[in-house]
Formats: structure tokens, C-alpha cells, sequence
């Protein structure tokens, strides 16, 4: 049986741009989650006795800032070398041939597969337990190319295992890098593939195991849940169980509130506490980013538009105030609608009445909606970086999105045109 651990996406040192922006946040703790993470990995691959480490790409967030992150890998390598523990890399988008001008001498137990051309690790270790582990590393961050039908042959008699930084082909929300096929992977008859680039977790075939451990710390709100590796066991007959094995420090979650049928904003607080003591529970005291969304239709939409600002303080404090828990609320959304339905209250010639129709129109119409899409883009050039940029960033130019806007807009306009009414 061999036993090795399939991570990637580690994102070293990741900056977290506009992360100071938010009132409260844990900064320093957040920047330093990745690296706290790298060493969970390397605790657990020395405790659980591994034969050799994968990392199918994305190690750097590309050029180090000085050399400390670098020399903060080789520290962690350096401890898998003295455990005699091989390690084998390959280069993703971010850390490409071209986007590193800094480099390190890494042990002689880590290889970095090159980019030049698919190739076959040369551990003498790997060899001896049978493991035949094929990959490339990316030569440039845009690399388009279908990599997998210049991969070496499966080598008969050995665990053949294939490392690929790739999207997949339509991996939604990513860009297409190295772009494959599920066929053409299972074609090359290896006994597993270890993936990156994805950060969503995803067995995506179990024969033969095809596998995005997804990356091992989240680093903002679209990733959220837990993060980690894969620790996978081989037996005699190349038959793998996978287990997922959680290394993130500090974890990202939306926590949604139903708000229909509440009739006092005192009681969407008691709803909030319920729902973050259930987080706080499910992840076993783990210290949280909570993004907030109360949404529905609900007696105290109009007290809660009326003090905003309060009651998304009440939030904060409430969670500052659960005993024994680290938790911190990144972000609140406000979507509550009023239970009174005005639209047809209004004389259909009169303003609120055609601001309604256009809206609808608007929505139905792509032409329209269109024109719109363009003179959004048009604006954006004039908008702050961190709206342009970053996880914050509006897209614009996507007219799904900009519908949806507009089916939001709605009831905020008709609360606003409405008070008092």
C-alpha cells in the first residue's frame, strides 16, 4: 500500500488586497493563514507517516513581495526532507515560469517538474515504491493549450499518477488553462490525477480517481467552507480511498437569515443567533468570516430600512458577544421586502406606476438591457480600484447579473417611494 497526500492552490503569502477596507477584520490573522495552513499540511503529512506530497500547482501567488516567502517554503520542505518525505510540484498560473524573477534552491527531496515539456519525476524514492508521477509546471499564466496528449505513456507495473494545473473543459468561473477533457484523462490510463487550479473541492470520477482537492486555506468569501487535502490510500491492486483531511486556520461562511413572517427587527437578531451558534458548532469553534444576508418578505422591512446603520451594528455586536468563539462579520446584505404589495396601488400613467413598467420592460428586453450593459461598462473605468478589482469587483458587462440587479432594485425603490404611504 502507498499512501500519499494531494493538495494544491496553496497561494503562499496570498496579498488579500483591499482587506484593510473592512471594519474589524482580522488582518493580520488572515494574512498569515496561508502559511499556518502550509504547516498543518507538513504536520500531517510526518503524522500520518505519508510516503511523498503532491502539489498540483499555484504554490506562490505569483512574484514574492522579498524573499521571506520563499524562504518560508524551504523551511517547511526542509522539515519534510528530514522526515524523508519527497515532495513534487508542478507550476500553475500564478506561479508560471515567466511571473517568478525569484527563486530558491529547494532540498534535493523536492522536484519541480519542469515547463518545457511534460516529464516524469526522477525521485529515486518514488521508483522504489513503485510511483510513477507525471506533470508539467506552466511556462507562461495564460497557457492555453491542451497539455494532456503530450503526457508520457502510462509505465506498466507502477501507480501512474498524472499532476495537471487545469480548468477542465467549462469549468464555470475560471479561466480555460490548460483545458482538457474528461475522456482524454481517463485515455491516458493513469491510476489517478491530481489536479489544481479549481478551488472547489470536486472528485470529478472515481475510476480512475480524478480529483480538485481544491486550495488549503480560503481567502475570502467565495471561498468558504472548510479548505484542505486529500490524504489518499493505495493498495496492491492501484484501488484508491481518498479522505479529506481540513487544514484552514480561518474559515469563510455566508450565514443566511429567513426573515419572512418576522414582524420586530429584534427578532431577526434572535435568528441570527440561533444560525451563528449552529456555524460556530459545525465547525468546531474554528474562528469564522461570516458574511450576513437577511433576506424576505417580513413586518420589519420598514424599521429596518428606517436605521440601517443600527441594526447592522446590533448584528456585529451580537457576534462580538458569543462566549468562547472567534467570530467576525465580514459583510451584511439587507433584502427584505415589505409585506404590503404596493405595485398595483399606483395609477399606472403616474411616476411610480411608469417607473414600474420600465423596470419590468427593461428586465424582458435584451436590447435594452443591453444599451444598459454598455453604458455600465462605460462607467466603469470611473469607479474606485477596489470596485473594479478583487472580490469586490462589479461585473458590469454581464447582463445576467445586471437583471438581477435590477429585480432587486425594485423593491428598494418601492420602499423608498413608498415610505409613510
Amino acid at each position: 500500500m502507498i499512501r500519499f497526500i494531494h493538495a494544491a492552490d496553496i497561494h503562499l503569502d496570498s496579498p488579500l488586497k483591499g482587506l484593510e477596507q473592512y471594519e474589524g477584520a482580522p488582518v493580520d490573522e488572515i494574512r498569515g493563514a496561508t502559511r499556518r495552513a502550509l504547516e498543518r499540511l507538513v504536520e500531517l503529512a510526518i503524522d500520518r507517516e505519508v510516503d511523498f506530497v503532491l502539489i498540483a500547482g499555484d504554490l506562490y501567488d505569483g512574484d514574492w513581495k522579498d524573499h521571506n516567502t520563499g524562504l518560508f517554503f524551504v523551511g517547511q520542505m526542509h522539515r519534510l526532507r528530514d522526515a524523508q518525505i519527497p515532495v513534487v510540484i508542478i507550476g500553475g498560473n500564478h506561479d508560471a515560469a515567466n511571473k517568478m524573477t525569484r527563486s530558491l534552491r529547494l532540498p534535493d527531496s523536492v522536484e519541480l517538474l519542469t515547463h518545457t515539456r511534460p516529464s516524469t519525476a526522477k525521485s529515486k524514492r518514488l521508483a522504489e515504491l513503485g510511483v510513477a508521477v507525471h506533470g508539467q509546471s506552466f511556462g507562461k499564466a495564460a497557457e492555453y493549450e491542451n497539455l494532456v496528449p503530450s503526457y508520457p505513456a502510462m509505465q506498466p507495473g507502477v501507480f501512474n499518477i498524472g499532476v495537471l494545473h487545469t480548468s477542465l473543459a467549462g469549468a464555470d468561473g475560471h479561466e480555460p488553462y490548460a483545458p482538457c477533457t474528461l475522456d482524454e484523462l481517463r485515455h491516458k490510463s493513469y491510476d489517478y490525477w491530481a489536479l489544481g487550479h479549481v478551488h472547489t473541492r470536486r472528485v470529478v470520477c472515481e475510476d480512475p480517481p480524478i480529483v480538485f482537492p481544491g486550495n488549503i486555506q480560503g481567502r475570502h468569501i467565495r471561498e468558504p467552507g472548510a479548505k484542505g487535502c486529500y490524504v489518499v490510500e493505495a493498495d496492491d491492486q492501484g484501488r484508491c480511498h481518498l479522505e479529506f483531511q481540513p487544514l484552514d486556520v480561518f474559515r469563510w461562511m455566508t450565514c443566511a437569515i429567513d426573515a419572512t413572517g418576522v414582524t420586530r427587527p429584534d427578532d431577526i437578531l434572535d435568528r441570527f443567533s440561533s444560525s451563528l451558534d449552529r456555524l460556530i458548532q459545525e465547525h468546531s469553534g474554528l474562528p469564522l468570516a461570516v458574511r450576513v444576508e437577511v433576506a424576505g418578505r417580513t413586518d420589519a422591512h420598514q424599521a429596518l430600512r428606517s436605521d440601517p446603520v443600527r441594526w447592522t451594528n446590533e448584528l456585529r455586536a451580537l457576534a462580538l458577544g458569543v462566549p468562547n468563539s472567534n467570530v467576525w462579520v465580514e459583510k451584511i446584505r439587507w433584502r427584505t421586502a415589505s409585506t404590503r404589495d404596493l405595485t398595483g396601488a399606483f395609477d399606472a400613467s403616474g411616476p411610480i406606476g411608469t417607473l414600474m413598467s420600465y423596470l419590468a420592460e427593461l428586465r424582458d428586453d435584451e436590447f435594452a438591457l443591453g444599451e444598459l450593459v454598455q453604458v455600465l461598462d462605460d462607467l466603469r473605468a470611473k469607479l474606485p480600484d477596489e470596485l473594479r478589482h478583487g472580490e469586490e469587483a462589479l461585473c458590469l458587462n454581464d447582463p445576467l447579473q445586471v437583471r438581477q440587479w435590477l429585480e432587486e432594485v425594485q423593491p428598494l425603490l418601492m420602499s423608498r417611494l413608498t415610505e409613510g404611504v
